[in-house]
């Protein structure tokens, strides 16, 4: 996690279309005095959760296909997280070994019968790529972790950073790298939410412990960023405040791209970092992306930069 903390920061100190404004920073910290707005997880709602392994399952496939619903106004996050929370209510089996072999059979299928699983109406936004995600992660899960996502889990010994390690080793369509003037920066968003959703879910124990928690940044996607800019701490350069408020695509591994996700982590790693100095307060990213994210879902007016990609 220091590489994703270390790579931010660098884009962050070169960055020539973002800019992250540190005396903003403190206005919010101390508008806020420290205490971000406490946000509940929703686990009972359009989540499934048995408090098992099942869910672990669940939230390995929903995090695999968990990005990029903005080219379908209609689509949403709650939408794949619903489908998946039915589809894993119709093969609940008493043997557990029975419920893991038919969850294979659903890496195993095509656009339109994801399109079914999801109940959704029309072709998914990269459809492509998400069945694609599903096949690797299905395939990787039988050959290294006996077809359960709870070994993965296992297999960290409660560490965080240990578990992202071995996510982005094991599946190649996790590891949100980039390259920015020559360097790489990691960025990690899916594998880090992963890590988050299962702390969330299971509140911090069983397959939800993790001894570094704190160790996780934010998750850099479309949102986020979109707040801190509403909130004056990001400072887009005029071409990008162009096209991000006409709804102009940014390419994927563009400069500008890397510069909003990038600086975003950095920002908020110099807001916790503050929370801590002025009030002694260890706040978590999480919740910190939480506060955020929660801002960004209920201003339907923010606009957010539209770039197609399975990352985020």
């Amino acid at each position: 996690m220091e590489a994703v903390r270390a790579s931010a920061a660098w884009v962050a100190s070169r960055s020539s279309h973002v800019t992250v404004d540190l005396q903003e920073i403190e206005k919010v910290v101390d508008k806020i005095q420290g205490n971000v707005p406490k946000v509940e997880w929703d686990f009972e709602g359009i989540h499934y959760f048995d408090n098992g392994p099942l869910t672990v399952q669940y939230l390995f496939v929903l995090d695999a296909l968990n990005f990029c619903f903005w080219p379908d106004k209609d689509l949403s996050y709650d939408h794949l997280a619903s489908g998946l929370k039915l589809a894993w209510r119709k093969i609940r089996q008493p043997l557990m070994l029975v419920a893991f072999r038919i969850t294979l059979d659903i890496f195993k299928i095509l656009g339109p019968e994801l399109r079914q699983l999801l109940d959704w109406p029309r072709p998914l936004p990269i459809e492509e790529e998400r069945v694609r995600l599903l096949h690797e992660v299905g395939l990787e899960l039988q050959r290294s972790f006996g077809g359960e996502a709870a070994n993965l889990v296992k297999a960290a010994g409660n560490s965080a950073a240990t578990l992202i390690e071995l996510i982005t080793r094991h599946f190649p369509g996790f590891r949100d790298h980039s390259l920015y003037k020559g360097h790489q920066v990691f960025l990690y968003k899916r594998a880090q939410i992963f890590v988050a959703d299962l702390w969330g879910a299971f509140k911090g124990q069983n397959y939800g412990e993790f001894r570094d928690i704190n160790s996780i940044t934010i998750f850099a996607d479309y949102i986020v960023p979109a707040v801190l800019r509403e909130l004056g701490i990001l400072k887009y350069g005029s071409n990008l405040s162009c096209s991000i408020d006409s709804n102009r695509e940014i390419v994927p591994g563009s400069e500008e791209e890397v510069e909003i996700r990038a600086c975003s982590i950095y920002a908020v790693e110099k807001m916790r970092d503050l929370i801590s100095k002025k009030f002694g307060k260890q706040l978590l990213s999480i919740d910190i992306d939480l506060w955020l994210w929660s801002c960004g879902v209920q201003n339907m007016a923010l606009s957010h930069h539209r770039t197609l990609s399975i990352y985020y």
